[in-house]
């Protein structure tokens, strides 16, 4: 069986104004929605960040990091300063993609796969429900049968966890490499070497319901930057 160490799992997706305030800026283009479908335009703040790609995502995680006086995982070049990384890459980098995980520091880092599909089946409380919480998409996705864009997070139900928004309202990034998925009887698996892309889990606002089952796999390039994916925080408990 799959072994997942004690892990805490942020219970929202990064909000825009989360990331605003440790990036300086908030990238996200598009109208936020309350939880009753109401436009608050495009600077509200409580919506899940969107338009960042896999790599701003290790960056900021990092700079959170440092900022709350934790030691940051994610190391590139034996440095775990983002400063020192430099900017930000537009197309696939190798340098960057060599990016090497400290699994024992105390700092935020993304999910591996094993470890988002535990969450959102909600661990060892797991009832095999069909999406994160309820065998009924509506009850906890924000999915596009719902609406235009994303919602402010936690505006569905949460899972068995107490954890919000696993299905639906935007994919949420993980660090594996996409590849064959069998993480039966390991420890923490952390994903193929290299792939075509880093997994994305959860759904989102612009896919089908199908997408927000905590079964279905998706991947997108590390350097693509789209209105449907964001990312959600770990660290080690």
């Amino acid at each position: 069986s799959l072994t997942i160490p004690n892990l805490i799992v942020s219970d929202h997706e990064v909000t825009r104004g989360e990331y605003k305030a440790v990036m300086g800026k908030d990238p996200s283009t598009g109208i936020g929605y309350d939880k009753d479908g109401n436009g608050l335009g495009v600077a509200d703040l409580n919506n899940p960040v969107i338009d960042v790609n896999w790599y701003d995502a290790i960056v900021y995680c990092n700079k959170r990091s440092m900022a709350e006086g934790l030691t940051p995982c994610y190391s590139i070049s034996d440095s775990t300063d983002p400063e020192v990384w430099g900017t930000v890459p537009s197309s696939e980098d190798a340098t960057w993609d060599s990016v090497i995980c400290d699994w024992t520091a105390n700092g935020y880092r993304l999910p591996t796969e094993a470890e988002w599909e535990y969450a959102a089946r909600g661990g060892d409380k797991s009832k095999g429900y069909i999406f994160s919480g309820s065998h009924n998409a509506k009850d906890v996705a924000i999915f596009n049968e719902k609406t235009p864009q994303s919602y402010n997070v936690k505006s569905m139900k949460p899972n068995e966890l107490g954890i919000y928004d696993m299905t639906g309202n935007v994919f949420e990034y993980c660090y594996d490499w996409y590849g064959n998925y069998d993480n039966a009887s390991q420890v923490n698996p952390t994903g193929p070497a290299k792939g075509e892309g880093k997994v994305i889990r959860g759904g989102s606002w612009n896919f089908k319901m199908r997408s927000c089952r905590v079964s279905y796999r998706n991947a997108t390039y590390v350097d693509y930057k789209n209105d449907y994916c964001g990312l959600r925080l770990v660290v080690q408990n």
